[in-house]
């Protein structure tokens, strides 16, 4: 769990990190817009550059970028075994007898997997250089527009400023509960599957406790210092465009539009 990285802020002098929140929230959701068009393994391709390309631009390393794929690599698998027995089209891969694996399985696996890790990337990429505080400005000035019908855009921005933040800090309490358990003999590795469940059981509890606790400390603290949801806030930091945030804007356009090209020409 040492490993989880999603949510962690990387504080990096680069151009990507000097960029305006609301421009990189924007070129990621216009990223994301794209890897769901169907442009092939070409387009992906692309895709993939330009991603990689704005990774090292921002001056991460494809190493830390991995560490946060591997919380996937379970779901895939997971995935390659029900491909295997429910897609039956194709030309037959491995045949075990009766028992035969056809390409699209195969296939349709590396195509969700491809997507996966290329939204993984992006996602990576912004937490990783933008601020939580930051964060929190840029998705409450992106869903102002949205107040006129009723959406509460500053309390969904905090929330899920919040939600970012305590990621880390929930993944470092449940080491500290895992190691807690494993010197008074609980183990997490090995049993059988009801010895199994009372272990995860035993972790989950006071997990729980833990997380309520600070929640509730989080809530006594911005209460304390006068907090309070739907009253008209002020700013100290006020967010700006640049050249560069229009270039990185103008970019992702361009982006969407040559993969949706792709995807309907090709």
């Amino acid at each position: 769990m040492g490993n989880f990285v999603l949510g962690k802020y990387l504080p990096y002098d680069s151009v990507i990190h000097k960029m305006d929140p609301r421009a990189k929230i924007l070129a990621m959701l216009m990223v994301l817009v794209s890897i769901f068009l169907p442009a092939g393994y070409l387009g992906y391709a692309v895709l993939a550059l330009v991603i990689v390309s704005t990774v090292l631009l921002a001056k991460l390393s494809l190493k830390f970028v991995w560490k946060s794929m591997k919380p996937m690599l379970f779901m895939l698998a997971f995935l390659m075994v029900i491909n295997i027995f429910a897609v039956k089209t194709g030309y037959v891969l491995i045949a075990f007898g009766s028992f035969e694996i056809y390409s699209d399985a195969v296939f349709n696996t590396l195509y969700i997997a491809v997507r996966l890790m290329l939204m993984i990337m992006v996602t990576t990429c912004l937490t990783a250089t933008t601020k939580p505080l930051d964060l929190t400005l840029g998705i409450e000035d992106l869903l102002k527009p949205f107040k006129k019908i009723g959406v509460p855009a500053h309390e969904i921005a905090m929330m899920i400023s919040i939600a970012l933040r305590f990621i880390p800090t929930l993944i470092e309490e449940t080491e500290r509960i895992m190691k807690a358990q494993a010197s008074r003999g609980v183990d997490l590795q090995e049993g059988k599957l009801n010895e199994k469940i009372m272990a995860v059981l035993s972790l989950i509890v006071p997990l729980f406790v833990s997380a309520f606790q600070r929640a509730e400390d989080l809530a006594n603290a911005m209460e304390a210092r006068g907090y309070a949801p739907g009253q008209k806030r002020t700013r100290y930091k006020q967010l700006k465009f640049c050249f560069r945030d229009f270039v990185l804007l103008a970019g992702s356009l361009l982006l969407v539009v040559v993969i949706a090209l792709m995807a309907f020409v090709l």
